[in-house]
């Protein structure tokens, strides 16, 4: 860690290795779109405990940045210890959106989110303002950047009976009937069964290949940078947090959750929350809650680095956020998106 310190200490450029797109520098305008340039949006991922919040919130009180939440977990109200939710006094100092938008037994899909978070996004700058969008949900931010699929919804009752042919050995019949609907498509899927029961799904639903539909345009273009602290700091860090959130009350939290919503799947599945369930119940110790929830959290953690390692176009810190502050800091004022009066230098 003391090279990436040092490195930040020292307002050192980005690591040689990250992938980068081109963008006019210093403009706050990212890439054209069908309607003109599109606003550029600077937004920080990454694994659970890198440090975003951290650095977001040191961003955003000193450059006047307000936060749009990229998390999956923290929309839900209730949910604050285990989603390591900022505090009331967090947002009370910077401006949180996405955070407490639904309860935990409300539907929140990820059209609904993009929704949300486009509206939020144009509010900002429509106040002069700048967002910084801050999570670890890969998957939102992938949405933000790309568009939605316009494509019929999936409906497992629909994908019933190809699941069926599939388990049945009868793949090579389905990949044949994609294929000379759209050799693309049967191309795309690759013999995946999951991608294949999908294209047919729509194929049979509409009548047009999943191809037909285009995604949504995205309204902004990001300028995306991923904390990817080293695999050790990481654990580190991840023990340590899972403690505090004992400490802070994780347990109760729980148990008002399985009071509250006995049958609801959102706070018993998540992870941080199912490996409490059993100790609420009398079937573990504290201390195996406590474990439980740091593996399950590290391996959340790894999953989430490998998702971030695979995006294009971002550009990839190797070290915490607090360490990344300095570099953010110059980015953003490189391209213009905030103004030197505004650092204080």
């Amino acid at each position: 860690m003391g090279d990436a310190r040092s490195a930040a200490d020292r307002g050192a450029p980005l690591d040689e290795g990250a992938r980068s797109v081109q963008r006019p520098a210093a403009t706050g305008v990212g890439t054209v779109g069908a309607e003109g340039p599109r606003p550029l949006v600077p937004a920080l991922m990454g694994p659970t405990a890198s440090g975003k919040s951290a650095a977001a919130m040191a961003l955003a009180e000193e450059l006047g940045l307000e936060v749009v939440s990229a998390d999956a977990m923290q929309v839900y109200r209730g949910l604050d210890v285990g989603t390591a939710k900022p505090t009331l006094e967090e947002r009370r100092r910077v401006p949180h959106h996405l955070v407490d938008v639904v309860d935990p037994h409300e539907r929140f899909s990820v059209a609904r989110y993009v929704e949300l978070a486009e509206a939020a996004i144009a509010d900002v700058l429509a106040r002069g303002s700048v967002p910084l969008v801050v999570g670890g949900t890969g998957f939102y931010l992938r949405a933000l950047r790309e568009g939605l699929p316009t494509a019929p919804e999936a409906d497992l009752e629909r994908q019933a009976p190809l699941w069926r042919a599939v388990e049945e050995g009868r793949l090579d019949e389905l990949v044949a009937e994609l294929e000379a609907a759209s050799p693309a498509d049967a191309a795309r899927a690759a013999r995946n069964p999951r991608r294949v029961v999908r294209s047919l799904e729509v194929l049979r639903l509409t009548g047009s290949p999943p191809s037909a539909f285009p995604p949504t345009l995205p309204r902004f273009s990001y300028e995306v940078f991923v904390l990817d602290p080293p695999p050790e700091e990481l654990r580190r860090r991840i023990a340590r947090r899972a403690r505090r959130q004992f400490e802070q009350g994780l347990v109760d939290e729980v148990r008002t959750l399985m009071e509250r919503y006995p049958d609801l799947p959102t706070a018993k599945q998540s992870i941080g929350y199912k490996e409490v369930v059993p100790h609420v119940r009398g079937e573990a110790t504290l201390e195996e809650a406590v474990v439980a929830v740091t593996v399950a959290t590290a391996r959340y953690a790894k999953r989430q680095r490998t998702w971030f390692r695979r995006e294009p176009d971002v550009r990839r810190l190797p070290m915490t956020g607090e360490e990344a502050v300095p570099l953010l800091r110059a980015r953003l004022l490189e391209l213009g998106l905030v103004g030197r009066d505004a650092t204080g230098r």
